[in-house]
Parts: structure tokens; C-alpha cells; sequence
């Protein structure tokens, strides 16, 4: 009985203790609050740039002789922070603009506000629950490469979502030195371009001005195949990131995965690299269809031409996706790539 006793003591202690705190939180004074950037999360921590500093700095204890040093971190700009998050706030994530206060004493901080977010990037997570990504991010870059091997659906993929979030896309041929003359990444990359995308061909251990240079001022998130060079790019552009790369599997031809967070990395004047964990299958079961029909703007043009209303634009003689297919006004494994998703979207709606 004795034992009982103690527990349920010690779940009603932390029920007071959870409540108190949070009773602490809904009091706090924000007239105080500092500007700070989301540069990484954890878990339910999070670390916070510092983008201004108080108008009255805390005044650092003053101590006796013989006393040992306490701990103090002076607030500075630029200074990184590890925080909590007020409880009624919404989940928090790489990107985000926060107010927050920061206690010198102990090192930590609490957010207390987020600002309003221009962007939001967000995909599927194993649980089939919407995870996001990054905030406020104003260019998405898909870098691919001849090995691992490429997966153009995968490109169309992250096309999908970034037509979906209204970012746009750069698309990064990585390690092209290594490409053969008669290479089919090379048409890959030319079919992209021939339907309006940016693409940009970097080298390994080449010169990254032109890359670097499209990136000034952009908030960036890299995406792509695990092993194409995504953090590779990142150290070369900014040397102090202490990015991880990955290493080829001998065995598997697959990258393996080295980033486990989304990090924001300071990157020129006003820019930023984020690197998001390596993704091989990017969901969008998510989406509805006209969103997935959004991310392919050169069949969107065509819907709504076929000779039935209902045509499913698989086997249908009256079909304008399959006949301009079969001209070559459209490609025909854009075609697949597009009547897959839909596919898979339909199927999950059922399913749920």
C-alpha cells in the first residue's frame, strides 16, 4: 500500500508542477520579447537565433571573493539559444520568425509568439499525419545527379509540392563532370528546362559562383535523393556549416542518411541554406487533385478537352492527354508520373 501511496503522490506532484508551469507561461510578461529565427528543432526544443538584443542588457551577478563563477550568457545578436516553446502555441519548425526572452542565468530561452509565415513546407510522415518542413522558405532547390541513379518521378514529386506551397523551384544537376557524353540525365535536364524550370549544372569540387549567386538573398531548402550532394553543396558555399556529407553504399547505390534535423544555415548578407533529412519517397497522398494537377502545368492546360467528361486518360481513343502524348506536346512519362499520383491520391481517399 505504501508504494501505491508514493506513486500516486508522484503523478499528482507532476500534475501540479505541469500545471504551475503552465500557469507561469500564460502569465509571463512578453513587453520584454526579442526578435529570434528557428535554426533547428528537437524534439520540443528548439534552437533560436538571436535577431536583436534588449534595450537593457541583465546585469551580470556580481561575486564575492572566493566564490565560485556562475554560469551567464550574454544576449547578442546572433547568439543561438536553446528554447522551449510557450504550450499554446502551434508546432514550430526550421525557419520560423519567433519572439522569445532569454535568461542569461541559465542559458535557455522561452518563445512566447510566432510572426505570420509567408510560406510553409510540409510533407507526409510515416504515421500518414502532415509534418511540416520549413517556413518561410522563397526557393526550393532539387538537386539530382547521375549517381545515385535519378528519379524522375521523385523530381515531379517535389515539383508537385513545390507548386503546392507556392515556392519556386530550382533544379541543381549536381556532379555533372561526371556525366558521359550521351548521358539520358542530360535530356532529363533539357526536358525540364523545355517546360520552363530553372536548372543549374554544378560540378564536384567546381567553382559554385553561378549557384551561389542565384541563391543571394533567398531563404533555401535543399531537397533531393539521399547521396546526390545536397550537404556537399552546403559546406562548399559555406565552409563553417561542419556539414555532414553522405557516403555511397557500395552495396545498395544508395545514399545514407547523415542529416537527422532541418538546420538553417546563415549563408551571405540576408540569405539562408536550410538542409532537410535526405528523403527517398516524398508522399503526397495528402493532396487533393487539383493540387497534384497544379504541379503539371502542361497537362492542367489540356483538362477538360477530352471527349468524356469522366476520362480516366488510360485507354480512352477520345483522350487529349494520350493523343498529345502520342504527338509529343507533352512527354509521355510525365503523363505516367502524373496519372500514378493520381492514382495513389485516389487510392489513399478511399482508404480513408
Amino acid at each position: 500500500m505504501a508504494l501505491i501511496r508514493k506513486r500516486r503522490l508522484t503523478e499528482q506532484q507532476q500534475r501540479r508542477i505541469q500545471k504551475q508551469h503552465q500557469t507561469r507561461q500564460e502569465e509571463l510578461d512578453t513587453s520584454n520579447d526579442l526578435e529570434g529565427l528557428v535554426v533547428q528543432h528537437y524534439g520540443r526544443q528548439l534552437e533560436v537565433q538571436a535577431l536583436s538584443a534588449p534595450e537593457i542588457h541583465p546585469t551580470k551577478p556580481i561575486v564575492a571573493a572566493g566564490e565560485p563563477e556562475p554560469f551567464w550568457k550574454p544576449i547578442e545578436i546572433g547568439s543561438v539559444w536553446r528554447c522551449h516553446t510557450r504550450t499554446n502555441l502551434e508546432a514550430l519548425v526550421t525557419g520560423d520568425r519567433v519572439k522569445w526572452q532569454a535568461d542569461p542565468n541559465t542559458g535557455l530561452g522561452i518563445i512566447t509568439a510566432i510572426h505570420p509565415r509567408q510560406s510553409l513546407l510540409t510533407r507526409p510522415d510515416r504515421y500518414h499525419k502532415v509534418k511540416p518542413v520549413a517556413a518561410n522558405v522563397s526557393l526550393i532547390v532539387i538537386v539530382f545527379a547521375s549517381f545515385p541513379e535519378v528519379a524522375p518521378s521523385l523530381i515531379d514529386r517535389y515539383l508537385v509540392a513545390c507548386a503546392d506551397a507556392d515556392i519556386p523551384a530550382l533544379l541543381v544537376l549536381n556532379k555533372s563532370d561526371l556525366i558521359q557524353e550521351n548521358d539520358p540525365i542530360l535530356t532529363l535536364m533539357q526536358e525540364y528546362q523545355a517546360l520552363g524550370y530553372e536548372v543549374i549544372q554544378t560540378q564536384s569540387d567546381g567553382d559554385l559562383t553561378e549557384l551561389a549567386k542565384r541563391l543571394a538573398g533567398e531563404t533555401v531548402a535543399f531537397v533531393g535523393q539521399s547521396g546526390v550532394g545536397k550537404s556537399s553543396l552546403i559546406n562548399a558555399m559555406v565552409p563553417d556549416a561542419a556539414q555532414k556529407t553522405n557516403v555511397i553504399s557500395e552495396n545498395s547505390a544508395l545514399g545514407q542518411h547523415t542529416t537527422t534535423s532541418t538546420r538553417l544555415i546563415a549563408f551571405g548578407e540576408g540569405a539562408a541554406l536550410i538542409d532537410s533529412p535526405g528523403i527517398r519517397e516524398f508522399g503526397l497522398w495528402h493532396l487533393d487533385l487539383d493540387k497534384v494537377q497544379h504541379g503539371f502545368p502542361e497537362i492542367e492546360n489540356l483538362l477538360g478537352h477530352c471527349q468524356f467528361r469522366n476520362c480516366t486518360h488510360k485507354h480512352e481513343k477520345q483522350c487529349a492527354l494520350r493523343q498529345a502524348a502520342a504527338s509529343g506536346e507533352i512527354l509521355q512519362r510525365r503523363l505516367d508520373s502524373y496519372l500514378r499520383l493520381i492514382d495513389e491520391i485516389t487510392e489513399a481517399q478511399q482508404k480513408n
